[in-house]
């Protein structure tokens, strides 16, 4: 089966670009095209801006410099030809029927024989797209539903048509899958597929009922945000994410294409407060604002919410509510609680769990499908048929009966039972032919969560599980809130050593939440720092550290796989693995200035050794330590793997995998390769530069000070760390060992955590979660 070795995107708006930003990133060539604007000097105008803009833009398109280099531009007019070139063709033009068709026959006198042609449309069914094309077309085309924005939304639905070929649809899947990170849900070629079908009721439903009972923007994001396992936009923030002009053209597709009996057209009632944002440019966060805007008078920063039935700005009032704080985090105690609150959280997820159910069979083969476009597509941390588990079908089921409405037949299937189940250490769920079935899983994906159903943790505290994952190897586990490191942590990690030493082959350090770790665990630091258990401190510094080392030197692979945010703590447990199995979106760094202190694990030592090893620097014992101080003193975060490879919180030789849910998978497979012949690192040691280097790196430090891009406690703090760097009163002649550094990384670290301005910066960091500039 061939594979794809370049791809040509056609269309390069925001949609288009970043679509072809994503396969630069999976390190595939990629030819971007467009129309020629009509007198533009440079014909290739609107590709070029593409690329331009989005190697500026926040959040990035691009994974790293590398990736914007495979992007190649031109135009439809001088370019057609080099459509031959590709063995994947996207087309992301807008959405006219007429436009596209006019599009694709001109695509099929220049593609090569062969080449997969596929469209990014959510509006217009495949059959309608090739319909009066040629058979040999129909046979190589198929819909590829990007998500925006495609570098960070997993979602791809895939749509094929009755004459689409299998093995077209195979190779897409398989590249999506393994080379763009992308789940790949087959969907039905119904109107919006999945995700959008079910989400745009979802956010429609929740906007009516919201305007036409007067629940306040703030309070309807809190109570179909948080408790129901949705994320903090809630329904107006995500919107305003999206961008309000959208909705409408979004609306009315889905209402000319949906039969008058779909529930859509119930909630399909035109606001006049919206329209008129519209067309006064408050279109969300790309315009003047949307249901929320920043108000800048004054040269303040004020939040604001517009208010439904007026129009009129205030500024955003954090929710209180009664409904809420008694239901706790108990979504069908919310739904029953009996109030205007209660009954608005009741009518708008009921109403769209209830359409979901309606949908099962309609738009995919299997709930789990449905629950994943959800997950993946709208960030649910429970789609509507685990949230419908947690509910109760039956209450659920009994809700609807009593307010007259039809009970859904695979609802109805559900009473007494659930849609998931455990059978044998399988996760099976409920078929519309009333029978449990697997949920399966993709060759070579290995999920915790899967593990987790057939099995009990080798070992377990409260802030950490370990797991066996087969074939000799086990998986430690962060369960502490955010994955902080803290005691319990270090203890159980020390004790896992032993056990792998003892009976096993090799240790993975991985978890399947949100983030890798957010560092070590401040709460507890102030606490100790305020009654001054100095002792306890500094145990845990010299109990992390020996810990960390005497992972690094065990006699076995320790491989790390971290995914989203791997800060402070978290960015030192990988800096002492043997190897690094990374998700593609995993953002690394040394963070600890921030808090007014100095990595304390040993990030500093081990940072210096990288940068003398593998960094691209002149000689002499100056140049890596001003680069780690640079890196460290302005808390640099890696925003891709990628990028932590640059600024080498990743080595060379670490390994990268695009799709999350292999990340396990792989990161065992590298652990397993590494067991035969392994053998512990050599013991290192350091030639830094002292006194003079401390005063080069210091003087860098007042210069920025000077033009006001220091503070003067980041001066003490950037001190503290420079002494490190340099080696302390050390001469460029001597040779230091790793135990001289660690030493002095944990004098300075105790110095600072015992000043003022440091207990100040921790203290606002965990009242605010922003850093104190003081």
């Amino acid at each position: 089966m061939a594979g794809i070795e370049k791809v040509a995107v056609i269309g390069a708006g925001v949609m288009g670009a970043a679509i072809a930003a994503h396969v630069a990133n999976s390190g595939t060539k990629v030819l971007l095209l467009d129309i020629v604007p009509e007198g533009a000097a440079n014909r290739n105008a609107l590709a070029d801006g593409a690329l331009a803009r989005m190697q500026k833009a926040d959040p990035a398109p691009f994974m790293g410099r590398k990736a914007a280099r495979l992007m190649e531009t031109g135009n439809l007019e001088d370019d057609l030809e080099r459509l031959a070139e590709a063995d994947w063709i996207i087309e992301a033009v807008i959405e006219r029927l007429d436009i596209k068709q006019g599009l694709y026959r001109r695509i099929e006198g220049a593609r090569k024989p062969g080449s997969i042609v596929s469209s990014n449309t959510s509006t217009i069914p495949l059959a309608t797209l090739v319909g009066g094309l040629s058979e040999s077309f129909a046979q190589d085309f198929l819909i590829t539903h990007f998500f925006n924005p495609p570098r960070y939304m997993r979602l791809m639905e895939l749509v094929t048509g009755a004459a689409t070929r299998a093995e077209a649809a195979e190779v897409i899947t398989d590249f999506a899958d393994k080379r763009l990170g992308k789940t790949v849900i087959r969907a039905k070629d119904t109107p919006s597929f999945i995700g959008n079908r079910l989400g745009v009721y979802w956010l429609q439903k929740a906007v009516i009922e919201a305007a036409e009972r007067g629940i306040p923007v703030e309070q309807a994001d809190a109570l179909i945000g948080k408790p129901f396992g949705i994320p903090k936009t809630g329904v107006f923030g995500l919107l305003d994410l999206v961008g309000l002009d959208l909705m409408p053209h979004v609306n009315a597709s889905l209402a000319a294409a949906l039969p008058q009996s779909d529930a859509f057209h119930t909630a399909n009632r035109p606001l006049p407060i919206v329209q008129k944002m519209i067309s006064e440019g408050y279109t969300g966060r790309k315009g003047k604002g949307g249901f929320y805007r920043l108000n800048r008078e004054g040269g303040q920063k004020v939040k604001e919410a517009v208010d439904l039935s007026s129009g009129h700005y205030a500024k955003a009032r954090k929710p209180r509510s009664d409904a809420m704080d008694e239901a706790g985090r108990s979504p069908r105690a919310l739904m029953a609680h009996d109030s205007a609150e209660g009954r608005y959280a009741a009518d708008v997820m009921g109403a769209t769990l209830r359409y979901a159910a309606e949908l099962a069979g309609e738009v995919a083969d299997s709930i789990a499908d449905i629950d994943e476009a959800m997950c993946l597509g709208y960030g649910w941390k429970d789609g509507p048929f685990a949230l419908m588990d947690k509910i109760g079908p039956d209450w659920l089921a009994e809700r609807l009966e009593a307010e007259g409405e039809t009970v859904p037949p695979i609802l109805d299937l559900a009473r007494g039972r659930s849609f998931y189940r455990v059978e044998a250490g399988k996760l099976e769920q409920l078929g519309l032919d009333g029978a449990y079935h697997p949920v399966t899983r993709p060759e070579g994906v290995l999920l915790l969560s899967d593990i987790k159903c057939g099995a009990k943790p080798v070992l377990k505290n409260g802030s950490a599980a370990v797991w066996d994952i087969g074939d000799g190897v086990l998986c430690f586990e962060f369960t502490s809130k955010m994955n902080s490191m803290d005691d319990q942590i270090m203890a159980l990690l020390a004790k896992t050593l032993k056990l792998v030493e003892a009976e096993y082959k090799a240790l993975v350090i991985h978890n399947e939440g949100t983030n890798f770790s957010v560092g070590a665990n401040l709460g507890l630091a102030f606490f100790a720092a305020n009654i001054a258990a100095w002792d306890q401190i500094e145990s845990l510094v010299s109990f992390g550290q020996k810990t960390f080392q005497d992972m690094r030197n065990a006699p076995f692979p320790v491989v790390g796989a971290p995914s989203g945010m791997a800060l402070g703590g978290g960015c030192e447990v990988l800096l002492h693995c043997d190897a690094v199995q990374a998700h593609a979106e995993s953002y690394i760094g040394l963070v600890e200035v921030g808090v007014g202190l100095i990595p304390g694990w040993g990030g500093c030592t081990e940072m210096l050794h990288r940068w003398q090893k593998f960094g691209r620097l002149p000689k002499g014992p100056m140049p890596a330590p001003s680069k780690v101080f640079e890196i460290l003193s302005t808390a640099t975060v890696a925003k891709s793997a990628a990028e932590a490879k640059e600024l080498l919180f990743l080595r060379p030789e670490d390994g990268i995998t695009m799709n999350r849910a292999r990340l396990l998978a792989d990161a065992k497979a590298r652990a397993l390769a590494m067991v035969e012949g392994y053998i512990p690192p050599e013991a290192r040691d350091y030639t830094l530069p002292g006194p003079s280097g401390l005063v080069a790196m210091e003087m860098a430090v007042q210069q920025f000070r000077k033009v006001g891009k220091a503070t003067p406690y980041d001066e003490i703090v950037s001190g503290a760390l420079a002494e490190v760097l340099s080696g302390g009163d050390t001469d460029p002649i001597d040779t230091l060992t790793e135990a001289d550094l660690l030493k002095l990384e944990r004098d300075r670290f105790f110095t600072l955590v015992k000043r003022p301005g440091t207990l100040d910066r921790i203290e606002t960091m965990l009242m605010t979660g922003k850093p104190l500039r003081n």
